[in-house]
C-alpha cells in the first residue's frame, strides 16, 4: 500500500509554522514529509536517498537505481535545515560548508533541485 500524500493545504500550513518558529513536534515531521514529498515528485529517481532523521527519507534524482544495501549516494540533515534548504531560506553552498549536511556519493548534491518552493508563496 503506497503512503497517503500530504495535501498541499496541510503541508503548506506545517512549513510556516516550521519557518515562523513555532512549529511542534507533529506540524515539524508533516513539514518535513511535506518538502521531502514534493522532491520526490520535482526530482523523480532512485539514485539518491535524502534522510531527515527521525521524520522521513525519499529516494529521488533520475539515475542508477539502487536496490539493496547502503545507498551509494546518500544526504543526511537535520529537520531545520532541510525545511531551510526546501524552501530557499539557506543556501546548499553554506549547509555543506557549516557542516550541517552529510553527504556522501557522486550523485549527492541537491542543489540543482533546490529550493522546491518558496515561502511566502
Amino acid at each position: 500500500m503506497a503512503k497517503a500524500k500530504i495535501t498541499a493545504i496541510v503541508g503548506t500550513a506545517s512549513v510556516r509554522l516550521a519557518l515562523a518558529g513555532t512549529a511542534d513536534r507533529d506540524a515539524t515531521a508533516t513539514a518535513v514529509r511535506y518538502l521531502l514529498q514534493l522532491l520526490a515528485e520535482k526530482a523523480e529517481g532512485n539514485t539518491v536517498e535524502v534522510r531527515v532523521p527521525p521524520f522521513g527519507a525519499v529516494q529521488a534524482i533520475e539515475g542508477p537505481r539502487h536496490t539493496r544495501g547502503t545507498p551509494p549516494n546518500v544526504v543526511e540533515m537535520d529537520a531545520a535545515t532541510w525545511i531551510s534548504l526546501a524552501t530557499g531560506t539557506l543556501r546548499w553552498s553554506d549547509a555543506i560548508a557549516d557542516g550541517r549536511i552529510a553527504a556522501s556519493g557522486q550523485r549527492a548534491d541537491l542543489s540543482a533541485h533546490l529550493p522546491i518552493a518558496r515561502y511566502p508563496d
